[in-house]
């Protein structure tokens, strides 16, 4: 054998020892569960675009087959509130939910669904991604064996319905609710009795008085859970969730197991669907709050000055004493508000610009 004969081998060599592994890596196939806090058939939470069913999608093909993710909505594998304990054990590898139901594991989870009187969605997204957020979110998430991420986001919502109108705080006393949240707590302090109910049965409840009132996503969501045959005014401020995450749950040993490549293409689905679903949201809820004012006997409309101000200043409260009580949820609470007074400097001069003074000045039809 020449000496070009012996380079041209080991070169060979070299590149099978090389590539083989490669290879082997490449054809490993990853098949997951992944369950949801929703109910079957739910658009934005279940299903349509930017949905868990369109995450699941994308990472099958962006992966070419390699992760494939089969969805289980609430119910069809566990009951709708249990994912976060399914997925801490490993029982499932994913769950989609939203970090305000597990405020009895840790009250700082709530940060990463949404807080009354908050940041909105462009500044939610942007503490997230650019501001440390989500840092702090897999921190806190550690300690249970899970990573975090967004996937989804519906935007600002809508105070909720009512079978009675609400005219000061007196109205809010002995009042029955379905709440999820922060916002539970300051309705709490201001006599309302709380109740959280799943999606599902929110619906029966307020037609048969066994609640007073409800509060789900917006226009598009409630039309669909027919909200507005049970309750006809609709309070539309949106104090309690300016913007709301919807959020993915996965356990780490199994994100542990994955490729680095795997991992980049769940979150970047990830990302995609918070922008999808919101958008979507965006176009959907437009022509829903249209119908049910037009068409449905609904009458839309904001709060008592008066009442938002008695909101805030509770919910100034609430979230100062558990600051103060948690450690862990003073960090969490000061990185929020530290990052929301800067982004309200720009919000300020830019969307808030936008909305007070240049949206209404083209009439077209």
């Amino acid at each position: 054998m020449n000496r070009r004969s012996i380079l041209k081998a080991g070169v060979l060599g070299a590149a099978g020892t090389i590539a083989a592994p490669a290879i082997a890596r490449a054809e490993k196939t990853f098949n997951w569960k992944m369950t949801n806090a929703y109910g079957p058939g739910s658009p934005f939470y279940v299903t349509g675009p930017g949905s868990p069913a369109d995450f699941a999608r994308m990472v099958k093909e962006m992966s070419g087959g390699r992760l494939n993710i089969q969805q289980f909505a609430a119910g069809e594998l566990i009951p709708a509130l249990e994912g976060f304990d399914a997925v801490s054990k490993g029982t499932v590898e994913m769950n989609i939910g939203n970090a305000y139901f597990w405020a009895g594991k840790t009250f700082a989870a709530q940060y990463f669904t949404t807080v009354p009187f908050g940041l909105n969605f462009q500044g939610m997204t942007s503490w997230l991604y650019h501001g440390g957020g989500q840092k702090l979110w897999e921190d806190l998430y550690a300690p249970f064996n899970l990573v975090p991420m967004s996937v989804g986001n519906t935007g600002i919502q809508m105070t909720g319905w009512f079978r009675k109108p609400i005219t000061s705080v007196d109205d809010l006393k002995g009042l029955k609710m379905r709440i999820a949240g922060l916002a539970g707590k300051v309705y709490a302090a201001l006599g309302v009795d709380v109740k959280l109910l799943p999606g599902g049965e929110i619906f029966p409840a307020l037609e048969r008085g066994v609640i007073d009132a409800a509060e789900f996503v917006g226009p598009y969501q409630d039309r669909r859970l027919g909200l507005h045959k049970a309750a006809k005014y609709y309070y539309t401020t949106g104090w309690h969730e300016t913007e709301n995450v919807t959020e993915l749950i996965v356990n780490r040993q199994a994100w542990d197991s994955l490729p680095a490549d795997l991992q980049a293409i769940v979150r970047t689905a990830a990302s995609a669907c918070t922008i999808i679903s919101q958008s979507w949201c965006e176009a959907t809820n437009a022509e829903a709050l249209d119908d049910l004012v037009k068409n449905q006997g609904v009458k839309a409309q904001p709060l008592p000055d008066g009442l938002v101000d008695k909101l805030a200043e509770v919910t100034q409260q609430v979230l100062s004493d558990a600051a103060a009580k948690d450690p862990e949820v003073k960090k969490i609470h000061e990185a929020y508000f530290k990052f929301k007074a800067t982004h309200d400097g720009w919000a300020g001069i830019s969307e808030a610009v936008y909305q007070n003074q240049l949206r209404n000045r083209l009439k077209f039809s």
